[in-house]
């Protein structure tokens, strides 16, 4: 692991630094080390961050914003190693992943880049009935005059920060961001990034600290006009009551299928499902979170499965040769070591894994699991491919719908009736034929229904349609 500690001791609250004497550690969930220091900011803190964003308004041209962004994904390209060493430490993934994250993010400033480059108005004529005249009605998007507060989870660092601020930049406003608790200094580093990409400072802050302690005043402040939030259900849920009447963007946990069909190529699903659990250690909203199999397939397909998943590599998130590295903290491995012995109990077949070595949790193949067993029931936010045998697409739409989550499903089949039929009747937010659920380009909507969220979309262009209010005027023609 890099042996150099990134120490972060002021916030920056618009041009100015302001000091603290609270400081919180990171450390790195593999080998326990000091990964980093953080400011620990208070309410005052917030609340002074927040006027101070309120009070500045923003004048960047289309093309400054444009630049700003271009520019930013060019730092951030140069300075891969750096980002993704400091990715890696906080939070364990590995290298591997933590590179795809950095170019990832250089994909969001560069659409966002571009999308603030377009027109985004329309043009209505009135004399469409016998009622209307010969007039136009004519569209704007405006920034919002308050200020945006924006929350991100642990399990990307950087790009989910990114997915944030890159709109909120795109279209002129202020935001203020607190990162997880767990791996703060990617975002603090981005927001240093940021200002010398030529971003004025007061258009985005970056408080650390306590989330217990600050962030009911990000959800409640008067000045606050859109409270944005990726992370679990419990929390999300916490803020749709809490920030009340305040626009709300929640995108929140999921409980993805991946379902093989009879007329699948299994040796290709195979390949999707390990590269769907696996990666980022397991810890993604759309990470592949179960397989369900139809009996005809079913076999070969857990032969392939366990003989791909034996091949991944797993330990030292620094080694370049590891594919995958730890979950974000030992607790988190011990849920995941607690959900896999309960489907044991319940019937459950282990055939890979379940090992596991402080927050290092080992791929882990299970076969004859069952729709109600609490690893596919809920969320199982980690390195698990629980197998389901099913015999018909009914039985498949059915299980695959009765989870409380409708966030993404892949789905792998050649018939189009079948295709037709789960882009029909999954419920969920998106269907991927033949890739991995969390397969999309960074500019696509992006989001859920039920727990996975309110069906508010992310992604570059619906994220500025949120952090945007629309106006309408009229002329005579």
């Amino acid at each position: 692991m890099p042996t150099e500690i990134t120490r972060f001791d002021s916030l920056r609250i618009g041009a100015a630094r302001v000091a603290t004497t609270r400081l919180a550690e990171v450390h790195n969930p593999y080998s326990g080390g000091l990964a980093g220091t953080v400011p620990m900011a208070s309410v005052e803190d917030v609340r002074h961050a927040i006027e101070v964003a309120h009070a500045y308004k923003p004048t960047l041209t289309r093309y400054e914003r444009y630049h700003v962004c271009y520019r930013a994904a060019e730092l951030i390209r140069t300075r891969t190693t750096e980002l993704s060493d400091l990715i890696t430490a906080e939070s364990g993934l590995s290298k591997k992943d933590s590179v795809y994250e950095v170019g990832r993010a250089c994909d969001v400033f560069l659409f966002a880049g571009n999308a603030a480059l377009q027109d985004d108005g329309q043009i209505f004529s009135c004399d469409l009935t016998a009622h209307g005249k010969k007039r136009k009605v004519y569209t704007m998007r405006e920034p919002l005059q308050g200020v945006i507060t924006a929350i991100t989870p642990f399990n990307h660092p950087l790009n989910q920060v990114a997915h944030k601020i890159a709109p909120s930049i795109a279209t002129n406003n202020r935001m203020i961001l607190k990162p997880s608790e767990k791996t703060p200094l990617t975002a603090m580093l981005l927001a240093d990034i940021l200002v010398e990409a030529g971003l004025p400072p007061e258009m985005f802050c970056v408080l650390t600290g306590d989330p217990r302690e600050i962030c009911d005043e990000m959800l409640t402040h008067p000045l606050v006009d859109v409270v944005t939030f990726t992370g679990g259900v419990p929390i999300g849920k916490y803020i749709a009551a809490k920030a009340v009447y305040k626009r709300q963007v929640l995108e929140l946990g999921g409980n993805d299928p991946l379902i093989v069909m009879e007329d699948a190529d299994v040796e290709e699903a195979a390949t999707l499902a390990v590269a769907g659990s696996y990666k980022n250690s397991g810890q993604r909203c759309t990470a592949v979170k179960r397989m369900l199999v139809h009996e005809a397939v079913a076999d070969r397909f857990v032969e392939l499965l366990l003989e791909k998943s034996r091949k991944v590599i797993c330990g030292n998130p620094m080694d370049p040769h590891t594919d995958m590295g730890t979950v974000i903290d030992e607790a988190a491995a011990r849920s995941f070591e607690d959900k896999v012995n309960d489907a044991i109990n319940r019937g459950a077949r282990l055939l890979l894994g379940n090992e596991r070595h402080g927050a290092l949790y080992s791929p882990t193949v299970l076969d004859r699991v069952t729709p109600d067993m609490p690893v596919v029931k809920t969320e199982t936010f980690g390195p698990v491919s629980p197998v389901i045998r099913f015999g018909s697409i009914e039985e498949a739409i059915r299980i695959s719908n009765s989870t409380d989550y409708g966030l993404s499903s892949a789905i792998c089949t050649n018939r189009l009736d079948y295709i037709t039929r789960f882009v029909t009747e999954l419920n969920v937010g998106s269907v991927n034929v033949r890739e991995v659920p969390g397969y999309r380009l960074e500019l696509t909507p992006f989001g859920g229904i039920k727990d996975s969220g309110t069906g508010i979309k992310e992604g570059v262009q619906e994220a500025m349609k949120s952090f945007t209010n629309v106006k309408t005027y009229s002329m005579p023609w």
